[in-house]
């Protein structure tokens, strides 16, 4: 059962101009991603920082930086089915003003011990839950033929995770350990105003009238549920599992400094990025499962030649640029695939259940990576895993995925008939 606004959607007609306000609201909609994921992120560049302070382990180190994620990640199941109900303008400010919390809470008082950083990371991770309010948000003022590009500039809001990796370790060298996470505070609090103020959600947006358990459950029931949470687990694990990680693997594998090690990890976020609003575009026109593929295939490329732990220059930054690249767009694509095939009052309850598959991709791997260097040593294991796992999914695309524009007639009706109705 769904509620229509009565008011008509400025993106309805297929073909038609995108209205200037739907570049607004990806405008802000893309720096709120951006600003709650800077939060999202700041431990991981401080994690070889506490671990030498706080005597960890690699495995607590890997922990501390996985649990922000783990629960960024399955936050957004319920976020996504409460921005279904009550739209982006209302949750954006709300996600953004309760982030404030932790934040303070971890610049100020609870970075010194192992358990402090735990609990003030667990509540970090509603930072995370961002995303599952953008992409409904963003698809309810796009039409069909531009999500793709739409949701993946949206989605190059995860830049803020180069923002953490740029500035937070030196800011607590040239300040104190509290400056990073004030200065991220006071950001979040002005977005969390700007949004409040000026964030609208599109006209005519679908409202669904059934109770949230319901939802859930006819979302679960949907295909492309679980397809894009299985390639999502992959491009999109994949990429929060080499931005928390990645610093510790260059310190520990190369020797390489902190600073360097958070500068190289913020040029891996940043191709990423860049690569993941045209994974969308190429997405639009040759189809999210040819672009998934060809991601797919650079992805188990890239992580065969680095599982053999060569020189960083040239092989080894050519190996994570080029993972870097792929995991963005294939990030896009898979959201482009969402964009395709969901019905429109279901896109957030669906984007939350496939970003938290794709957080919980990134939780696993930081862990794993971990426990096998401190058993072996080395961390070839880890990227061989990676590489295996990218050819499962790579042979699941080409043989069980299908684009939205070829499924049968009655959906493709069907979906049409919604994106006439809804925008």
């Amino acid at each position: 059962m769904v509620q229509s606004s009565k008011a008509k959607s400025e993106s309805t007609s297929p073909g038609a101009p995108v209205p200037g306000r739907a570049w607004l609201m990806l405008a802000l909609a893309t720096i709120g991603f951006a600003v709650n994921f800077w939060a999202w992120a700041l431990l991981s560049p401080l994690g070889p920082r506490f671990k030498t302070g706080l005597d960890l382990t690699s495995f607590e180190q890997s922990l501390l930086v996985a649990v922000p994620v783990v629960v960024g990640s399955l936050g957004r199941i319920p976020v996504g089915a409460l921005t279904d109900r009550f739209g982006g303008r209302v949750m954006f400010p709300i996600v953004s003003a309760v982030t404030i919390v932790p934040v303070l809470y971890l610049g100020l008082a609870g970075h010194s011990s192992l358990a402090a950083l735990l609990a003030g990371g667990f509540f970090l991770g509603i930072g995370g839950t961002a995303f599952a309010v953008g992409v409904p948000l963003v698809n309810s003022w796009f039409p069909p033929e531009r999500r793709g590009l739409a949701i993946g500039v949206f989605g190059a809001g995860m830049g803020g995770t180069a923002i953490s990796a740029l500035t937070t370790v030196k800011l607590v060298d040239a300040n104190s350990m509290a400056t990073p996470f004030l200065i991220t505070a006071g950001a979040l609090a002005v977005y969390a105003v700007a949004a409040a103020l000026l964030l609208r959600d599109a006209p005519g947006r679908t409202v669904p009238a059934e109770p949230l358990a319901r939802r859930l459950a006819s979302t679960l029931r949907l295909g492309i549920t679980w397809q894009a949470s299985a390639l999502y687990a992959v491009a999109f694990g994949g990429y929060v599992a080499f931005s928390v990680y990645l610093p510790t693997y260059l310190r520990t594998g190369y020797g390489l400094t902190q600073a360097d090690a958070a500068n190289r990890m913020a040029g891996f976020v940043l191709l990423a990025v860049a690569m993941r609003p045209i994974g969308g575009w190429l997405s639009d026109r040759l189809g999210p499962v040819r672009v998934l593929a060809g991601s797919l295939g650079v992805v188990v490329a890239g992580a065969v030649a680095q599982s053999f732990t060569p020189a960083l220059a040239p092989v080894g930054t050519i190996a994570f640029l080029a993972m870097a690249a792929a995991l963005g767009a294939g990030s896009g694509a898979t959201f482009a695939l969402v964009a395709q095939r969901t019905p429109a009052d279901k896109v957030g309850s669906v984007t939350g259940v496939v970003g938290a598959a794709g957080g919980l991709g990134g939780f696993l791997p930081p862990l794993v990576m971990g426990s096998l260097y401190g058993e072996y040593g080395t961390y070839a294991g880890g990227l061989a895993l990676l590489a295996v796992v990218a050819a499962v999914a790579l042979a699941y695309t080409l043989t069980g995925v299908r684009d939205g524009d070829r499924a049968p007639r009655a959906g493709g009706e069907r979906r049409r008939r919604t994106a006439q109705t809804t925008g």
